[in-house]
């Protein structure tokens, strides 16, 4: 059977190859106590000769055979060497009935269970049983009754092999069927993460695209328009209006300048690595003070802990959309973060630009684009709005601390501060 690196069919492939000391084990335990009942039995030497050298022979067979069937290494060994022990072991029950390695049965009936499929192990089990039985029954008096006893235990001893070889193949069924639903929930899952992946990826070219066209794209465009009205003035002979013209393209320009700073700033992931949450939007609001003119106020509140690496990325994603939207769309002046940890860690985005009416239905923005990252990990959005009075976005996110990243710093001393605040 091929199995695929990390499979719950290989897990269970390498629990079996573990498993394989204690086959041997048994066996061997086994096989040491048949030689030694053998080797007491008064059937007489030549007797007793013969059934050691089936046994040996059953031991052989099982070294250069039987041992490679359990290991999966090849099908037929493990079928040629069932089919030299179990020959073997009935010859011995020919040579002396009274033979006490019948207790070899207790290693043979679960090799067989374990080497060969369901069907052919149950057939192999009834043909040896009735073998065996047939050969004890010729082999007894008939006429004083051992017959019926031979019969009777024959019986038995069918019910009973098959009984465990259905429980040993049951238990190995259901094994194999749980590492295959695994297998299928474990590929559901990756799909299901890449579709997730894929969606992201969509949503964020979608928002890039946006904000292309509604800043990068029209100030080209402003540029491009302006280009052609000073070449106009130009072959008029209106140097003046050229100029007038050239100052307007070199003030668009840098303007845009100024938008790409921001975007790359705004989308660069970078904001969080090697820093915590609130280093980051701390980092994030000097950064658009600088660019923008846009004063950002971040504070920090309560005991900080550890997120996870999710609730970062939704916390500080939703920030520097808030402070897009301030800064395009608000004609706000001053914008407050704050970052609140408690029961939950909760950001507080407010702004003092112009509002919105929060029951009329809104168009981009990207506060639906917010409502749909903080739902994702179970948080909570509250939009407070009203026009010429502001807009305030409360995110609340499960303050669920990461567990390796939440390990304590052994050389840091005493509790962090309760309130920091960074301003640019």
């Amino acid at each position: 059977m091929t199995v695929e690196a990390g499979s719950s069919h290989e897990d269970l492939e390498t629990t079996w190859q573990r498993q394989m000391v204690f086959w041997h084990l048994v066996f061997a335990a086994v096989w040491l106590g048949a030689v030694i009942v053998t080797l007491l039995d008064d059937s007489g030497p030549r007797g007793r000769g013969l059934e050691l050298a089936c046994i040996v022979g059953v031991g052989v067979a099982y070294a250069a055979l039987g041992a490679r069937g359990l290991a999966r290494e090849n099908e037929w060994q493990g079928a040629a060497y069932l089919l030299i022990a179990w020959g073997l072991v009935i010859t011995v029950q020919w040579l002396n009935p009274n033979t006490e390695t019948w207790i070899l049965f207790f290693a043979l009936f679960p090799q067989t269970w374990a080497l060969l499929s369901r069907w052919r192990a149950f057939s192999v089990t009834i043909l040896v049983t009735l073998a065996i039985g047939v050969v004890q029954w010729w082999q007894s008096d008939r006429s004083s009754g051992d017959a019926a006893g031979v019969i009777v235990s024959t019986t038995l001893s069918l019910v009973l092999s098959l009984g465990l070889g259905l429980f040993i193949a049951t238990m190995a069924n259901e094994a194999s069927a749980r590492a295959k639903t695994i297998d299928e929930l474990r590929a559901a899952q990756a799909k299901l993460a890449a579709a997730e992946r894929e969606s992201g990826v969509a949503q964020e070219r979608e928002r890039l695209s946006r904000e292309i066209h509604d800043t990068l794209a029209q100030g080209f465009t402003s540029v491009l328009t302006l280009t052609r009205a000073a070449r106009a003035a130009l072959g008029r002979g209106d140097v003046e209006t050229a100029l007038a013209r050239l100052d307007l393209i070199e003030q668009t320009a840098g303007d845009n300048l100024h938008e790409a700073r921001l975007m790359v700033a705004e989308l660069t992931p970078g904001h969080l690595q090697s820093r915590s949450l609130a280093e980051a939007l701390e980092r994030l609001a000097a950064t658009v003070s600088a660019e923008s003119g846009l004063r950002v106020e971040m504070q920090t509140r309560g005991m900080p802990i550890a997120l996870g690496g999710a609730t970062d990325v939704v916390l500080l994603r939703t920030a520097q959309e808030a402070i897009t939207n301030a800064r395009r769309h608000s004609a706000a002046r001053h914008v407050t973060m704050q970052l609140v940890y408690g029961e939950d860690v909760r950001l507080i985005v407010t702004d003092d630009g112009r509002g919105f009416d929060t029951s009329t239905p809104r168009r981009g923005f990207g506060l639906d684009g917010i409502q749909s990252r903080a739902q994702a990990i179970g948080g909570t959005v509250e939009v407070r709005s009203a026009p010429d009075h502001g807009t305030t976005i409360d995110v609340a996110l499960p303050a669920e601390p990461d567990p390796v990243a939440a390990e304590p710093d052994p050389g840091r001393t005493g509790p962090p501060p309760s309130l920091s605040r960074s301003e640019s």
